[in-house]
């Protein structure tokens, strides 16, 4: 017994030596970049506001901002005129002698810095015809931008104000300190952008055929910028990639629109009793005790009834909204609405409903509501529960885009309401993406303006998850690692690091950059990595924190490794802070032939392969290898990416049961890896 045990002892020690004399001198010694270094210098150092561990400090604080706001859309000039108060809590330690206030759609005025910096040019074969040059130029003639008409303390006295393009500061007499509030007025309008000329995240979408309007209108108000104690103020300009940093309050908002229009908008509706009909109600009252299939509030042909006749009339539709960053709406005559019930885990209720037009029927009726159901329930599983009392699908023409409580989404028939499985798939991923924005970053409430890829990304990985369980047949945009190989083989000096400011991508990077390879690398190391069980629990940890809150990277990648006993500095290194690929090269496999007869009798039956590999993409990965026999059977093995630590060509000597025919890495191309025609080895006779 005790010499069996001694001989299995002697054999893994020269098994283990052979390994290791051959990773010695399979590469240059004086390399000194360590892939597995800890990320101390790249992070920010823990303080009271928020832990090593990736949760908030004991002294964590965030700003409040409450709007009151009542606005009018006159359809007539396609104008929105308003008013709000804004009453803002200085939570912070810190006295504030300014503050500063998003003009967001000042990126539109004529000296916006998102049309002046923006490289231009025409197509030297169509240079007066292009349909992009018409949309460049439609945009530079359109009058955009805030018109500001007063900006008063409460007591009605005019405020000293700047403008700097899409931020305004306000300077105060007085410092506000902590625990104080501020309360000012601004009266402001400006010209509505027709979205299918120049584009924008909102806007009007005209109907030529019965003259009417979609209406998809954000950003229509002036906004409190962000202050944390990481950033300050996060007054980065709006240059249009970048997002919004934004911060929590209370909404209580009216908005007057012509009388035969239908309306949604971030919050819970205030008074139904004037603005719905009786039967409209009714409907309503059905559906929100139904939860197996929408319920028709007010159908197509009661829209296209609508559609006749504009009214001079107007209507004000009355909405408040508690805990949300931001607040949106649309409106039309056009729309169709419908609604249905969602059961959520912790036994309370919210409503699924989409807006739409009869030109998304039938693909909108039959699948948008359900899509939204099916968003809350998944995301709620592997987050928290909804906590919103509805979510709002909204159709409209080429966007895609997002706000608390309700979102804008593409995906339209042809004109016989034909459509193809690509149109169907894409309208449905994009609902799916837009409703997962209510949890990323609507409530996990990162900083878009600078880290776009902690909502794009971390919501498109959601996104794959709730799709693959909505049906077998979707067609994935951003999740599986085949999505990202073509980025991730491009040419390095065109490529950036996950870890960079939206606004410093290149235009044609940014999808990939911000939603596909942190979809993709978030895949990779739940599945792969660090395994479902330790990734879902370490990430539902990480929600729960954060939610409410307004999260870091740090926060992000702390609480992944604090939460599962999983050190992930390697990973977050590689995938984040590089532009390295996933690209292993199997060199050579041999039979190890052991001539002493007490290290076969160790064997046992038993066959020793040392199989050499290299990681020529840089970018650390598990082995995951099978091993296929002369018989015909197979096996699969993995082997932890801590493998690289010491160099990027390693050996690896492995006991198997059988003969081997052949050795592959990653058979099922789940690592992102570029180049899978060096992923094997076969026998040779």
């Amino acid at each position: 017994m005790h010499k069996q045990k001694r001989k299995i002892n002697f054999l893994l020690v020269f098994l283990t030596t052979i390994a290791f004399s051959s990773i010695s001198f399979s590469q240059n010694p004086n390399e000194n970049y360590n892939k597995f270094k800890q990320l101390h210098e790249e992070e920010q150092t823990p303080n009271a506001y928020r832990t090593a561990a990736g949760a908030p400090g004991y002294q964590y604080y965030q700003q409040q901002a409450d709007y009151k706001i009542e606005v009018e859309l006159r359809e007539d000039v396609n104008e929105i005129h308003g008013e709000e108060t804004i009453t803002y809590y200085n939570n912070s330690p810190d006295a504030l002698t300014y503050l500063w206030v998003q003009l967001d759609q000042n990126v539109r005025a004529q000296d916006a810095d998102s049309k002046t910096a923006k490289p231009t040019g025409v197509n030297p074969q169509n240079p007066l015809g292009s349909l992009q040059y018409n949309q460049r130029q439609a945009e530079y003639d359109f009058d955009g931008g805030f018109n500001l008409e007063s900006v008063t303390s409460s007591s009605g006295a005019p405020l000293p104000y700047i403008i700097n393009k899409t931020m305004m500061r306000i300077d105060l007499a007085e410092p506000l300190l902590k625990g104080q509030t501020f309360v000012f007025n601004i009266s402001w309008w400006y010209n509505i952008n027709d979205r299918m000329a120049i584009g924008g995240r909102s806007g009007y979408e005209h109907f030529e055929e019965d003259g009417n309007n979609l209406y998809t209108i954000a950003q229509f108000y002036p906004r409190m910028a962000l202050y944390s104690h990481n950033e300050g103020w996060q007054n980065k300009q709006f240059l249009g990639n970048g997002e919004f940093a934004l911060t929590f309050g209370d909404f209580d908002v009216k908005i007057t629109v012509p009388a035969d229009h239908i309306l949604g908008a971030t919050g819970e509706l205030q008074n139904e009793k004037d603005v719905l009909c009786k039967t409209m109600r009714g409907n309503l009252k059905k559906a929100r005790n139904t939860f197996d299939e929408p319920v028709i509030i007010f159908g197509e042909e009661d829209a296209i009834e609508n559609e006749k006749d504009n009214t001079s009339a107007t209507k004000t539709w009355h909405y408040k909204a508690e805990m949300v960053r931001d607040f949106a709406f649309a409106t039309s005559r056009k729309f169709i609405w419908d609604a249905m019930a969602v059961k959520l885990s912790n036994g309370e209720t919210t409503m699924a409903m989409s807006l739409y037009p009869k030109e998304g029927n039938p693909l909108w009726e039959d699948y948008s509501t359900r899509a939204v159901a099916h968003t809350i329930k998944e995301y709620s599983k592997y987050s928290f529960d909804y906590p919103y009392p509805v979510a709002y699908s909204v159709h409209a023409a080429a966007i895609g885009m997002e706000y608390p409580m309700i979102c804008f989404n593409f995906g339209r028939p042809d004109a016989e309401g034909n459509y193809s499985d690509r149109t169907k798939y894409g309208m449905l991923g994009v609902i799916i993406h837009e409703v997962g924005h209510n949890y990323f970053p609507m409530i996990v409430n990162s900083d878009e303006r600078q880290w776009g890829w902690m909502d794009e990304g971390i919501n498109s990985f959601i996104e794959y998850l709730a799709e693959r369980t909505f049906d077998d047949e979707f067609q994935h945009w951003f999740g599986p690692a085949s999505t990202i190989i073509p980025y991730m083989k491009g040419d390095k000096q065109y490529l950036t690091p996950i870890m960079s400011d939206a606004d410093n991508l290149r235009d044609w990077n940014l999808g990939n950059n911000a939603y596909g390879k942190p979809a993709a690398a978030l895949n990779v190391l739940r599945d792969h990595v660090m395994g479902p069980e330790l990734f879902d629990y370490a990430f539902k940890t990480y929600c729960e924190r954060w939610k409410f809150k307004h999260p870091t990277p740090e926060d992000f990648f702390n609480t992944m490794e604090d939460a599962s006993g999983v050190d992930l500095d390697w990973f977050w290194r590689g995938w984040f802070y590089t532009t390295d690929h996933v690209d292993v090269k199997i060199n050579s496999a041999r039979a190890i032939e052991l001539a002493d007869a007490d290290r076969q009798e160790v064997l046992d039956g038993r066959y020793a392969y040392q199989v050499d590999f290299e990681n020529i993409g840089g970018l650390p990965t598990p082995l995951l290898l099978t091993f296929n026999y002369t018989d015909g059977s197979s096996e699969d093995r993995k082997i932890p990416a801590e493998i690289w630590k010491s160099r990027d060509k390693v050996n690896k000597v492995f006991l198997v049961a059988k003969e081997v025919q052949s050795i592959v890495f990653d058979k099922d191309n789940v690592t992102t890896d570029i180049d899978t025609t060096n992923n094997m080895w076969t026998k040779t006779n």
